[in-house]
């Protein structure tokens, strides 16, 4: 079995949704991989940047397939309760890519528009991810 690093840099959102008309939005982001979480922090408005960089630990082959797909939920802060609001979340699935890099030793794929949606799988706007594996040697 091979482990690496898997790194998702998290650069922006646009055509954000606003489901709350009385104030501007708070939007954060939350990112899944297999039972590892990491949050952004939070941003301004319908066209929020971060440019962020998180990191994961992967293994490769780690068994079920859902150990291979990044779970990315945008969120709205909320200042007056304690509940922030789901906004969108779309899915990236890294399987060839982590297969990739144990191969190669590299791999990645480039900053890519990834459209984000709401339960009903209704479109709720854009967000722009990059995503890389490193085996560890």
């Amino acid at each position: 079995m091979a482990s690496g690093t898997l790194e998702v840099v998290l650069l922006n959102a646009r055509c954000l949704k606003n489901r709350n008309f009385l104030v501007k939005m708070n939007p954060y982001v939350s990112i899944q991989y297999g039972n590892q979480v990491r949050w952004s922090s939070v941003a301004k408005g319908r066209k929020p940047v971060w440019n962020e960089k998180f990191t994961f630990n992967a293994e490769y082959p780690g068994g079920e397939h859902h150990k291979y797909k990044l779970i990315i939920q945008i969120m709205d802060r909320n200042k007056l309760s304690c509940f922030d609001h789901f906004i969108a979340q779309t899915t990236i699935y890294v399987k060839d890519l982590v297969s990739m890099g144990v191969e190669t030793g590299k791999a990645h794929l480039r900053p890519t528009k990834y459209r984000v949606v709401l339960p009903n799988k209704s479109y709720a706007g854009e967000i722009s991810v990059a995503v890389a594996f490193t085996l560890d040697v």
